[in-house]
């Protein structure tokens, strides 16, 4: 499951870097729930949670249906 859950997350990386952001893999918990950090343009914009909820989330349930939802994790 976690390559899936990678794999899916290259396929969404693109359109984050199409806007100077990014997304960097934290871990995936063993209750299913994927921690992510947004980066770049993405960890500062006001839309950052709907880009987590409606659009990385939304993205890996689809391609990963085990996952139950995308967190931000937290700041180092």
């Amino acid at each position: 499951m976690l390559a899936k859950v990678k794999a899916a997350l290259e396929k969404v990386r693109p359109s984050l870097q199409a806007d100077g952001g990014d997304v960097e893999f934290v871990e995936l918990t063993p209750d299913n729930i994927v921690k992510v950090r947004l980066t770049g343009a993405c960890g500062s914009c006001p839309m950052a949670t709907m880009t987590l909820k409606m659009g990385i989330e939304k993205y890996l349930k689809k391609e990963v249906p085990e996952v139950k939802s995308v967190e931000q994790a937290e700041e180092k």
